[in-house]
């Protein structure tokens, strides 16, 4: 196991990474104030995981809650977050029930956002079963439902007591969600490590086929980057915007196409191609870095086109999203391969460009 501390002005936590943590609870027990949890998961990974957490957490001691949400990303919404403040008031549960995710991304947002609600914060810890989530929505503290209008526009920053990424916990996951988690991995790459990039491109077939050591290093290595800039940036008013690399498109498409029918990891995709077809427009890539990094999202088995849609409808959805400053879309872009970089109002004719090329 290799624990990372993410270190904040007004807290810390631990980031434990390795296989087979899910039943030691001992990594779990320092970090709840009284011994009582709510454990929110889904009706796909509960079946999985949910009466083995259970399991352990009551053999020592801890009472334990269960709340089985609906999946996908359609359901990231008030009405199903309130399926959890249901279940905590039913149960007479106190400020101090620790919430513990148990899921992807979705249900690490919906409990993140609910502790944060709950009697005006309750204490949650992340447990990860996606790649997505072990690499990047479970660390940081963002927390968030959907609204109609745009992804993740209601929400909060709140910080876990402690993550758990059980790499174990991968093997049952399916081929799609499995690239959808490279998405966010490559993304590191391209905005702050070159040589990551590079190992990237020489593992990839490892990372797809499971190979444990190469997994557990991709997970390492993008934990450890976006706990570096979480730590220097908790509430993204710099350099955190960076971790948005593709997400400006990204949400559009996932918005405009409706909740669930692309997976976030591929929308994000499509939006790092996209951002670096307009960084090569601007000047700061060459045509065959631009190959370079289709090549690399391709070999991990994630689209690279975007639907159609017009430009007027990208701008209307684009116009929501957070990094909006002052009426400016604010997008990431890539300065060279390894150097993210903010850039304000893209011109519709570079967008227009962009968008008939990729089609």
């Amino acid at each position: 196991m290799i624990t990372l501390d993410l270190t904040l002005p007004d807290t810390r936590y631990p980031i434990h990474i390795g296989r087979h943590l899910l039943e030691q609870v001992e990594l779990l027990l320092p970090h709840l104030p009284l011994p009582k949890v709510a454990i929110v998961s889904n009706e796909t990974v509960a079946p999985l995981y949910l009466s083995r957490l259970q399991a352990a957490l009551e053999a020592k001691g801890v009472q334990c809650l269960s709340v089985v949400l609906p999946d996908g990303e359609q359901h990231k919404d008030w009405a199903t977050l309130n399926l959890i403040f249901d279940a905590l008031l039913a149960n007479r549960c106190e400020r101090n029930t620790t919430l513990l995710a148990l899921g992807g991304g979705v249900i690490g947002d919906m409990t993140g956002f609910a502790a944060a609600c709950y009697q005006r914060g309750a204490p949650f810890i992340q447990i990860p079963t996606t790649l997505l989530a072990q690499v990047d929505s479970s660390v940081g503290g963002k927390t968030a439902i959907n609204h109609p209008q745009g992804k993740n526009m209601v929400g909060a920053f709140y910080q876990p007591r402690a993550v758990v990424a059980d790499m174990s916990l991968l093997d049952t996951l399916p081929d799609r969600e499995l690239s959808a988690g490279l998405a966010e991995v490559i993304k590191y790459g391209l905005i702050g490590d070159a040589g990551f990039i590079s190992w990237l491109e020489n593992n990839m077939a490892a990372l797809r086929a499971r190979d444990s050591e190469a997994l557990q290093y991709a997970v390492k290595r993008s934990c450890e980057m976006k706990a570096a800039i979480v730590g220097e940036d908790e509430k993204e008013h710099g350099v955190r915007a960076l971790l948005n690399l593709g997400h400006t498109f990204g949400h559009a498409i996932e918005t405009g196409q409706g909740y669930g029918s692309w997976l976030h990891g591929e929308a994000v995709a499509v939006g790092m191609m996209l951002a670096t077809a307009a960084s090569a427009e601007l000047g700061w890539l060459a045509r065959d870095e631009v190959e370079r990094v289709r090549r690399l999202l391709v070999a991990a088995g994630l689209p690279t086109r975007a639907p159609r849609m017009p430009l007027s409808r990208w701008l209307e959805l684009m116009s929501h999203d957070k990094k909006v400053s002052a009426g400016a879309i604010r997008y990431v872009l890539l300065k060279s391969l390894g150097q993210g970089v903010i850039h304000a109002n893209l011109a519709d004719t570079l967008l227009q460009k962009i968008l008939d090329e990729n089609d």
